[in-house]
């Protein structure tokens, strides 16, 4: 599999994203993930909110695109809305993957803008981490599989 590939097959799972967002503890879609579907995440303590509604924007399986907006819950995130693009890259002269995520928020009354930017970028910058590693070690589980049963 195309490491590009096997990255966008963990980033596109909108019914599981505690497979690498380390603050979801459980997550249940309302009916099949599709364009408008809804899923209720729960978030785990140390983070200011338990709840977390989002629906499904858009899940591109071509071009590794997948938008997701906060419709609710108990958190200060209002109208946010991000988007995670997959894309091959050259990195340090090896082939990897370069995930981006862009979002969009309000501001919540008594923060400031760069309070709440920095508050996301935090969340993103984990999730991207997660994300790396759960990616090394399930490539390094298949690479030890493929060596063991040759």
């Amino acid at each position: 599999m195309q490491l590009q590939h096997y990255v966008w097959s963990l980033v596109r799972r909108f019914d599981q994203p505690q497979k690498y967002k380390p603050f979801v503890s459980r997550c249940t879609v309302i009916g099949d993930p599709e364009i408008g579907s809804l899923r209720e995440v729960n978030v785990k303590s140390g983070l200011p909110a338990t709840t977390s509604t989002e629906r499904l924007e858009l899940l591109d399986d071509e071009e590794h695109i997948l938008c997701i907006k906060i419709i609710g819950g108990d958190h200060r995130l209002k109208n946010y809305s991000s988007i995670v693009t997959v894309h091959p890259e050259i990195i340090e002269g090896r082939v990897g993957t370069m995930v981006i995520e862009s979002f969009v928020v309000d501001v919540p009354e008594g923060n400031t803008k760069d309070e709440t930017c920095y508050f996301v970028e935090a969340l993103i910058r984990c999730n991207l981490k997660s994300l790396a590693d759960v990616y090394e070690r399930l490539a390094s589980q298949d690479l030890t599989q493929s060596l063991h049963y040759q």
